[in-house]
């Protein structure tokens, strides 16, 4: 009887122990892989760390209030996630990657409501949505070095390029799309006592649709698309002379994103609204797909080597995986409530 009773009372102390360690995120069941997965759950407010080689969770990590979007460093070693909450919250998550563990979060003072996350130059860009601006948070100085207004609302989602001198955000309530680029000779260079973002910069705002959200830059830089959430319609943008150059009836109302795929040929869109992705060939203009994925569609994300794309099927719970040569469903990730963020981390 002592025995059976001690053996109880050790398993209540794990059972508890166990709910212990679920309720701060400290559980993972494996070290963070070289190539790794990684999914906001919004309402729960959990990073996961994926493993895309079988589709497990390995890790859970809590990042705060309604986070939306995540990146990861170019070492793959830190993770970053906007806590939005349409312009209640003001942090950006930070996350060690290796140690899957919570770092202190960065209070982002009045640049309200941040959502869109690029990692470049060794920093990361974001929208603060609230503040009508875009800003970059520099790890080493722990400090937002440098802010810019668009003047447009609902700058809501952000493209850097690699030489960081070209900037693109879509403002949804706008109706408009934003082209920052960095003035020739207007200020000091990458040397200069304010790096790169110093001088001048110009901004072109072209009009496209209502609700314009999810955009991407083509793989070769010389166009930008543009999913309109409200007209069901996708903008194309000439970079080069930063105008309209054809409107696609697409169908794609309740757009969340648009990605491309990794050699430009095939372009995904997600919708909120419907159960479809839709697969729009980028050279003839022409959907030549629709994947049935679930009961609504928020991030895409393309797998580094173009074999896969992950999509995250918010009111289901999962994210979706997408086989890119027979472009049909081939797995799903269970991954909490509301999943919608994604980014890849390639530990160097």
């Amino acid at each position: 009887m002592e025995y059976a009773f001690g053996t109880m009372k050790g398993l209540l102390s794990a059972i508890v122990l166990l709910a212990a360690m679920l309720a701060t995120g400290a559980v993972y069941a494996a070290d963070t892989p070289a190539n790794a997965l990684l999914v906001l759950a919004k309402r729960d407010g959990m990073l996961l760390i994926v493993d895309p080689s079988n589709l497990k969770v390995i890790a859970r990590i809590p990042v705060g209030n309604d986070p939306h979007e995540v990146i990861a460093s170019t070492d793959g070693k830190t993770a970053y996630a906007s806590n939005y909450g349409g312009g209640a919250y003001n942090m950006l998550a930070v996350v060690d990657l290796v140690a899957q563990k919570a770092l202190p979060a960065v209070d982002l003072g009045a640049l309200r409501g941040p959502h869109g996350l690029v990692f470049a130059g060794g920093k990361a860009w974001f929208t603060a949505e609230a503040a009508k601006a875009i800003g970059r948070y520099d790890p080493a100085t722990k400090s937002v070095d440098w802010i810019l207004g668009t003047g447009q609302n609902r700058t809501h989602m952000i493209y850097v390029s690699p030489d960081m001198k070209l900037i693109v955000t879509a403002n949804v309530n706008s109706g408009t799309v934003s082209i920052i680029e960095k003035a020739a000779g207007g200020g000091p260079g990458p040397g200069g006592p304010m790096g790169v973002s110093g001088g001048d910069w110009n901004e072109t705002v072209v009009r496209v649709g209502n609700g314009s959200e999810g955009f991407d830059v083509s793989p070769d830089g010389k166009e930008i698309w543009v999913a309109n959430a409200a007209d069901g319609t996708v903008s194309i943008i000439d970079a080069a002379g930063k105008q309209v150059t054809q409107t696609l009836a697409a169908g794609v109302s309740g757009a969340n994103r648009l990605k491309f795929t990794l050699d430009g040929k095939l372009v995904f869109i997600s919708s909120l609204r419907g159960s479809d992705v839709t697969v729009i060939d980028s050279a003839t203009r022409k959907t030549i797909k629709k994947i049935a994925v679930g009961h609504g569609a928020a991030g895409i994300l393309m797998q580094p080597d173009g074999a896969r794309v992950f999509v995250a099927c918010s009111p289901d719970g999962y994210v979706a995986v997408i086989d890119l040569h027979s472009m049909e469903v081939v797995g799903r990730i269970e991954a909490g409530q509301d999943p919608d963020g994604l980014a890849w981390a390639e530990l160097r």
